[in-house]
Parts: C-alpha cells; structure tokens; sequence
C-alpha cells in the first residue's frame, strides 16, 4: 500500500456528468475527463486490506488491490498488465457493470468504497491511448476448430481466450455486427461503440473470425455446426423477453426494449437516417426499473420525448444499505442514472409500486394512455390500493421487465440439450452440456445476469473447452457454476 492514509486524507470523487442540456444534444458518453492527479488519489484509497473482500464480491476475482497500487505510484503499464491477466475487457465492466466489488470493499464498511470501477476504466483507456493494447495471437497452433454461437461478452471472452490458446475459432453472430446487446443494447452515450470495435479488431488481428448475420439453427443447423467443428460453445444470451399480457397488449406503439434500442443504436452506425420507432413529440412511459429501462429513457430523451414517466411495480429501494442486506453483500438500492437526471430536469416521473392494469387505445388501434393503480406488495402479492387508478398518456410504450431465458426454438431444440426449470441450458462444473462437445457460458447458461459475469464465465468455458479438446490447459483453470461471490 503505497499510501496507508489515503482512505483517510483523500474523500471518495468520480468524474463529473456532462450537464443534462449539454449532453442530451448528442449521444456522446455523459461523463467529462477525469485528471490523472485525481485518480491517483482515488486509487491511493484502496486499504490493501488483508483479506481483500472485493476480490470476493467481483466474478472474475480482478486483482483490484494491486492494480490500485500501481496507479497510485504511476506505474500504469503494469496496472494494465495486472487488470488484464483476469478480464479480457475492462473497457466494458468499468463503463457497464454495477460494481458489486465496490459494494463488498471493505473501506464502505463506514466510508464511501473505493471508486473501482473508475480507476479500472481509466486503466484500459490510458493503455489503449499509449498503445500498450496490442494483438496476442498463439504462438502455436493446434488445428482444433471451435464455433463460438453469440458475440455477446461471453462469447468474446471465451473466443479470445480460445484463439489465444491456439484453436481455431469462428464466432458466429446473427445480427450484421458483432457485439451482441453491447453493440445494439447499450446506448452509444453509455459505451461508445469505437471501445467495442477497437477490441474487435484486436481479436481478428490475433486470429478470431467473425461471421455476421448467421442466424445458426436456421441459416446453418446444429448437425452442421457440430459436422464442422471439433467444439462448440453456445455464449446467445437470455433473448426470451419478459412481455405484459394485460388488455391492449396488440396495440401499436407498445414495444419490447430491445425492439426499440437497436434501431436507436443503428441510426448511431449511419445505417440508417431515422429510427422507426422514436420518442420525438412522444408521451413516452418505459416500463421496468432496471438498467435496461435506465437505456430507453436516456433515448428518447435525446430522440425529443414531449414527457417520460417510468414504472416499477417494485417498491423504492432504499438510499443507505438496509439491514437485510449487510456488507459485503450486493444491496439493492436507490440509484440515480444519468438517464434518471435527465427524465427529472424534464419533468418525467419515477414511479413504484405502480402497476399495469390495461393499455388503452385511440380509433387507429394505437396506444394512447396506461391505466395504472399503485399497489402494496411484493409480499402481499402486490395487492391494488383502492382509489390510486389513474391513466398516464402514453404514445410510445416500451417493456424493459427482463429476460426469462434463452431462446428455445432453433439451435436449442435441434441440439437437444438438457434445460433446467427455469429453461436455461444445463452444464456441469466444466460448463458441458448434456451433448458432447457442446459447452454453454453466460446468461444462455445462468439466466440474466451481469457483464461481469457474462465474462467470468466466458473465461472459464474456453479453459474446460481447451482441457477438453488437448487434455490439458494453461488457461486460467476455470470457476465451477456453482461458485458465487457474495453479491
């Protein structure tokens, strides 16, 4: 520990937003530079403790102590040496991931955590910029094949880590980009897409191949993926969204977040002018809490939304750590997103325990307002509160409740692998599936969860892939399914 009172002479500081009338004009990323000075300080926080709780509370066991170290005594090559040996992108969890390890640092026991989650970001930034980030291909190859299904962050992790290991690897990717819902689920002001393609082109530069829209399980079956490869890794993700069967569901202008998010992000590409389905001059009401509802009020924010109202059947988390959820477990809390700024400085509504009763429609069929009551629950299994029915406007509608799970139809069925009861692909502690030579990673495997998973799991698939096909690995050895950090 380079500085033993940092944690006391330095209070925790994170980069300032963009103000919401700048920002809201483009679709830049909302947060302004942060010096090298103060990161330093910052990273200078990290108590180095003796039994390091973040390593625990973050899925990819990042070496958080050391590389805090090495930022605060300016040796950044190293910090980037010690951040990558356990994540293949910090340029993705440092901008996406909620920062579990944050919520198990030992320093928030009674102070604010350390801000991780922005010394890991300004890590990978700055080595991009002093092109420490350079192409790794194997020295050696082993002439195995491996078809790698998604190009979500699992299935990038696992590739590269495969690729690396020698095999020959064919990511395959249904949509005209690869990226997955990082490339047409995340908003270009929450990740702007040249982090993604500047990772890209070091994977293809080591040897990974991409081939786009490639919609296996139709355009390619399952007994010729299998025909055609030594292994298989399914990395598709939890595409099975949750939708809301109440009367007037059939109405136009009522839509699932990610039908609305990607046309949003491919106007953003120069694929096309406008998107088909915009906020401009709209009555807009996201639906769902979460990061995913966060996504669809900063766009149509900055699509011209006339009003934004967002519902949550859940009640409001609480601000501090509620005494059900102790340190270092993940608490569910009341956050306020930079979307979430700028729905309040335009008049928008954040409201829980509000629940969809019907969606009612004008003379054409489309939407033109919600019925809504608040309820009491979960407990009570939100149970409607006489006399709180209201209708709120709405001309756009979107639904961002989730995920139930991976896609059946297609290349599940065709495999026939074995699904757990909630519908997700089964794996052993290896991550193989119930067919060989088939292995699964990420959320197809685990259901929803977060990037930082999607890319332990990612890593850990192509170690057993790697074992598996050679009989042995120096791949980091993989972390069994089962383990979970306290979160």
């Amino acid at each position: 520990m380079a500085d033993p009172k940092g944690f006391m002479t330095h209070p925790r500081e994170l980069p300032k937003r963009r103000p919401v009338d700048v920002r809201i004009r483009d679709w830049r990323e909302v947060y302004e530079d942060f010096s090298k000075d103060s990161l330093e300080k910052q990273a200078s926080r990290c108590m180095d403790c003796g039994i390091p709780f973040c390593h625990n509370g973050c899925p990819l066991g990042n070496l958080i102590p050391e590389w805090n170290d090495l930022v605060h005594r300016d040796e950044w090559r190293n910090a980037i040496e010690r951040l990558h040996a356990t994540n293949n992108f910090p340029e993705f969890t440092g901008r996406l991931c909620p920062a579990p390890c944050e919520s198990a640092c030992v320093l928030g026991i009674n102070s604010d955590p350390v801000a991780i989650k922005r010394v890991e970001v300004e890590i990978i930034d700055r080595a991009f910029a002093e092109g420490w980030v350079t192409p790794q291909p194997p020295a050696v190859r082993t002439g195995r094949k491996v078809a790698v299904v998604g190009s979500g962050p699992a299935g990038l992790a696992a590739a590269q880590q495969l690729t690396r290991a020698g095999h020959d690897v064919v990511v395959y990717e249904r949509a005209d980009r690869p990226g997955g819902l990082l490339r047409y689920g995340i908003p270009e002001f929450k990740m702007e897409k040249a982090h993604l393609d500047r990772r890209l082109a070091q994977m293809r530069a080591e040897g990974t191949e991409f081939r786009c829209s490639v919609n296996i399980g139709a355009d390619v079956t399952a007994e010729e993926l299998r025909a055609s490869y030594d292994a298989v890794v399914l990395a598709g993700g939890a595409t099975a969204w949750r939708d809301l069967k109440v009367p007037g569901r059939e109405l136009d202008g009522i839509h699932q977040a990610m039908e609305y998010l990607p046309p949003a992000n491919k106007v953003q590409e120069g694929d096309i002018a406008d998107s088909p389905i915009s906020a401009k001059g709209k009555n807009v009401v996201v639906i769902g809490g979460g990061d995913t509802g966060a996504d669809c009020i900063g766009t149509a924010v900055r699509q011209g939304a006339l009003s934004i109202t967002q519902l949550e059947i859940m009640p409001r988390p609480p601000e501090t750590r509620p005494g059900s959820q102790p340190w270092p477990t993940y608490p569910m809390l009341f956050k306020m997103e930079s979307a979430h700024e700028e729905l309040v400085d335009l008049g928008g509504e954040r409201a829980y325990a509000a629940n969809t009763l019907e969606f009612v429609g004008d003379e054409n069929g489309r939407v033109k307002a919600l019925r809504v009551v608040d309820v009491r629950g979960p407990e009570t299994g939100f149970e409607p509160i006489e006399g709180t029915e209201r209708e709120i406007p709405a001309e756009l509608v979107t639904l961002a409740m989730g995920f139930l799970g991976p896609q059946r139809e297609g290349l599940l069925e065709q495999l026939g692998v074995d699904l757990d009861q909630r519908g997700n692909v089964v794996r052993d502690a290896s991550y193989a599936t119930s067919v060989d030579g088939v292995f699964v990673a990420g959320d197809m495997g685990r259901g929803q969860s977060l990037i930082v998973w999607a890319i332990a799991e990612g890593r850990s698939a192509a170690a057993a892939v790697d074992k598996w096909l050679t009989g042995h690995s120096a791949l980091p050895a993989p972390i069994p399914p089962t383990a979970r950090p306290l979160v």
